[in-house]
């Protein structure tokens, strides 16, 4: 009787976790082919009149891929710091969202502004057919808002990233369309001395996050993240290391670093150097706040550099650390 009532629980436990596990799956939009239409749409900062030249370089490099490229009718509209108004901005993404023989919606840039049409947006065309929504920095927003909907998103370079002369940025570009057309994604990066490893080199886990402001702006809302059981992803720019420190702790408060399998940290661009010295590295400043019983890997070549690798959040990765070189394969 024992064992009978020993192997029901074990069954039932095995289910929970077996279904557990189908929950934390997301959806893999389609991936890309030639003749598929790809849409340029500016959903935060502006874009001057400098950067038509820019997005003229962004669409026919998706052309040249065999792409078509359609631009959101307000994408040059003007509203002091933003694109056109939010609701112009809107408009352009929620046409995007709609259609569906647009099958990835590609920021022109970041800035600031995505937040503030989020909760405009109506996503229930996109769920019947979704499509990749590719950016970084301030599109972390979508980011964490669609990776709650249960929807995989490309972290990587933007339109305007194409105003770097394209052979500064090879790396960038060619990962950015492996992950589009659902190629093979797998970095050997070097290992750096701050790395922290433990017993199991191997790591397992849905990769999610992005920038590090953005991260924080999301507490407390319905776009923020459950980091439990995955590998964090993490980059910033131009901030002071106090500051950096206190979004870091706002993270882990907020439970970002109880269960996380693992933290990546990306670029951290342009530091501003304070008055009153920090005292320490911005690696130690990191290694401070993380709990000492989490793996952390550093100088992952993502953010806002030249060499910005595409990251395919919501897709189960394998990380793994080693001496002189660590390893982020993501799974097919």
């Amino acid at each position: 009787m024992k064992f009978k009532i020993v192997t029901i629980l074990l069954l039932m436990s095995f289910s929970s976790i077996t279904a557990q596990e189908e929950s934390n799956k997301l959806v893999t939009p389609s991936h890309l082919q030639k003749g598929d239409t790809i849409a340029i749409v500016a959903p935060a900062g502006i874009l001057k009149q400098y950067r038509k030249t820019t997005i003229q370089k962004a669409k026919e490099l998706a052309e040249s891929w065999g792409l078509k490229v359609v631009l959101g009718k307000n994408l040059f509209n003007q509203n002091n710091h933003f694109s056109g108004t939010d609701n112009e901005r809107c408009q352009d993404f929620q046409d995007a969202l709609d259609n569906p023989n647009i099958k990835a919606i590609w920021a022109a840039r970041g800035g600031y502004g995505s937040v503030r049409i989020l909760d405009l947006l109506n996503f229930d065309k996109f769920k019947e057919s979704p499509k990749w929504i590719i950016g970084y920095s301030d599109i972390t927003a979508f980011h964490n808002h669609i990776h709650n909907l249960g929807f995989e998103t490309i972290h990587a370079m933007m339109a305007t990233s194409l105003g770097e002369k394209p052979e500064d940025i090879i790396e960038t570009i060619a990962s950015f369309k492996k992950s589009l057309f659902g190629e093979e994604l797998i970095y050997k990066i070097p290992s750096s001395k701050y790395n922290r490893t433990h017993s199991s080199k191997k790591i397992e886990g849905q990769i999610i996050g992005g920038n590090l402001a953005i991260l924080t702006s999301m507490l407390g809302s319905k776009s923020q993240l459950n980091t439990e059981g995955k590998i964090l992803f993490i980059e910033e720019i131009g901030e002071y290391k106090y500051s950096i420190d206190r979004m870091l702790q706002s993270l882990k408060r907020a439970g970002y670093f109880t269960k996380v399998k693992a933290v990546i940290i990306g670029n951290m661009s342009s530091v501003k150097k304070n008055s009153t010295k920090w005292g320490s590295s911005i690696e130690q400043l990191i290694l401070d706040v993380i709990p000492e019983d989490i793996p952390v890997l550093f100088d992952f070549p993502a953010g806002h550099e030249d060499d910005n690798r595409a990251l395919i959040f919501g897709k189960i990765t394998q990380l793994s650390f080693e001496k002189t070189k660590s390893m982020l394969v993501f799974r097919k």
